[in-house]
């Protein structure tokens, strides 16, 4: 024994050696630690199991016996200890991001065979003449000569916010708002995609052309421009829209042109005049009329429509309506705490940044995020307890988290749409997506077992533990923006300013928003996950009437 530590002894003497043996070990160490970290980061359920006398309130109903999360995997981590603290729950979506995305995308970009099966996103609506001197959809065109599918092209046209895709020669897509032309047989939209040998992409000057359904889900645009709607004309027309130009040539590049270039935000066409302004409450854009009453067709170009001299056609220029766009922290400290409360992927940050333009005041955080830091949400950098901040952003659940708040905006979501932007934003980032691999793996029938449950306790338990919850659906907040944005600037006590709260509703949409129609080619949901997922929805549904609340939105279940 003691000759072998004298050997040993007499090893390590030798000074390379010893650094090297040393920086071995070291590596090693670190491997073991990164690796650990890997597994610990993992999305468990933690908690134990409840029953039903385990601090459940008699008015709200009992959820079973299950694993529930009482928090967010990724809050656990991102937690705020103080203003020196950096999350970097963050790194597992960058890193997807850099290594899945190129994947992802050529992945997504691969279209399903039959017309039948696109109709889910869009509608088949029939084979057309074409021809290059007039083109039956005149928007935007990109060709591809090896890899061109019915869903790309799609995807492409609905990005740009076009009503039309079309598909010509096998490889050439068309974008457009109108189809302007006459129909051709079927026969002759016959030839296969460049990319989807068992779908059709049009023939020899016939265009086979969808409508892009999800597409209103997007803005509507007409090059730069977005659709607004046909409207009435307002009362006091010179005060509401104060620039206006006659233009016995009409059209709509022109009158956008016209108002961009005297910086408005507003364009409206009344048949041979151009009137400008911006969203008032003499001309709110809230009662629109039917199209057809501004079906007018311009002077200028004989394919599109310019409103009449009662019937206003109104897009949206380029030009920023900066009257909602100054932001700061809040002159003085608030001693109140109001939580911006959600499941993850229910639009908490759509909701930060709609309440930021309206009230003026920058959002805090619970967590800390470089991304959404570096896009606007300077808030984010402060403490949550800072008291400089109009709300605070939290997907927390639990009684002592809740309870630290003195009021809540509760921000609730169809948690079938909620699940899937949360594992795009898990494994592709804030507006990305997660690869094809993702969903078809482990880590989507993982996902689902340990966030559904918690979809419905985090509901439950800011119902039972806060204070002065005002409760607003996700799709509601879309469907009437103002009258919901409202009642939350009301709950944070800032007086709503109408003329801001429309200035919002042109600038809604922000730098986080998904492509509409990039999407799954299935359903990823099982029928056992419908199931679990269908009696959270109506246990959910339960406690909410319980408390004299309207209940979930009649789209939470599935048709």
């Amino acid at each position: 024994m003691a000759k072998l530590l004298v050997k040993f002894q007499r090893y390590f003497r030798r000074r390379p050696v010893r650094f090297f043996t040393l920086l071995a070990l070291y590596l090693a160490a670190g491997s073991l630690v990164f690796l650990h970290a890997g597994f610990a980061g993992e999305p468990r359920v933690a908690g134990s199991q409840r029953g039903p006398g385990a601090g459940e309130g008699p008015e709200l109903p009992y959820l079973g016996v299950m694993q529930l999360s009482r928090g967010s995997p990724e809050a656990a981590a991102g937690r705020r200890r103080g203003p020196w603290f950096k999350s970097t729950a963050k790194e597992p979506a960058e890193r997807s991001k850099a290594g899945d995305y190129g994947r992802a995308r050529s992945r997504a970009l691969k279209g399903r065979s039959g017309r039948e099966k696109e109709e889910d996103r869009a509608k088949y609506i029939g084979c057309y003449m074409d021809s290059t001197r007039r083109r039956t959809l005149r928007g935007v065109s990109f060709f591809d000569y090896k890899k061109m599918t019915v869903f790309r092209c799609q995807d492409n046209c609905a990005e740009r916010g076009y009503l039309y895709a079309g598909l010509e020669f096998g490889a050439e897509c068309y974008c457009g708002h109108k189809v302007q032309a006459p129909n051709a047989s079927e026969s002759e939209c016959n030839m296969e995609c460049k990319g989807e040998r068992s779908s059709a992409c049009g023939g020899a000057n016939r265009l086979s052309i969808y409508r892009l359904e999800l597409a209103q889900e997007s803005a509507r645009r007409y090059g730069s421009a977005v659709f607004r709607g046909c409207f009435r004309r307002p009362d006091n027309v010179s005060i509401a829209l104060p620039a206006s130009q006659p233009m016995p040539n009409m059209s709509v590049d022109k009158c956008v042109d016209f108002c961009t270039e005297k910086e408005y935000p507003l364009s409206a066409l009344a048949g041979t005049a151009c009137r400008c302004g911006f969203p008032t409450t003499l001309f709110t854009l809230h009662e629109r009329e039917d199209e057809q009453l501004c079906a007018q067709r311009c002077a200028g170009e004989e394919f599109e429509s310019c409103g009449t001299a009662e019937f206003l056609l109104v897009y949206q220029t380029q030009v920023q309506d900066n009257r909602c766009m100054d932001r700061r922290f809040l002159p003085a400290r608030s001693k109140q705490l109001v939580a911006l409360a959600s499941f993850p992927g229910a639009g908490n940050t759509w909701a930060r940044h709609l309440i930021e333009l309206a009230t003026g005041f920058y959002t805090g955080s619970y967590y800390f995020d470089g991304s959404l830091y570096n896009k606007g949400f300077k808030g984010e950098r402060d403490h949550w307890r800072s008291g400089r901040t109009i709300c605070i952003k939290t997907h927390e659940s639990g009684q002592k988290e809740i309870e630290s708040f003195d009021s809540a905006i509760l921000l609730i979501r169809n948690p079938y749409k909620a699940l899937m932007a949360e594992f795009n934003r898990k494994y592709g980032g804030h507006i990305g997506f997660a690869a094809h691999a993702h969903w078809k793996g482990k880590e989507w029938p993982e996902f689902v077992a340990n966030y559904a449950p918690w979809w419905a306790t985090h509901t439950l338990d800011w119902l039972r533990y806060g204070k002065k919850v005002l409760v607003v659906h996700f799709e509601d907040l879309k469907r009437d923006l103002f009258v919901q944005l409202k009642r939350m600037v009301g709950l944070l006590g800032i007086a709503a300013c109408e003329d801001r709260l429309l200035c919002v509703e042109g600038q809604k949409d922000g730098n986080f928003k998904r492509s509409g129609l990039r999407k799954l080619e299935y359903d990823p949901y099982t029928p056992e996950m419908r199931k679990m997922i269908s009696g959270y929805i109506k246990t959910v549904d339960t406690a909410l009437k319980l408390r004299n609340l309207s209940g979930v939105p009649d789209d939470y279940y599935p048709r």
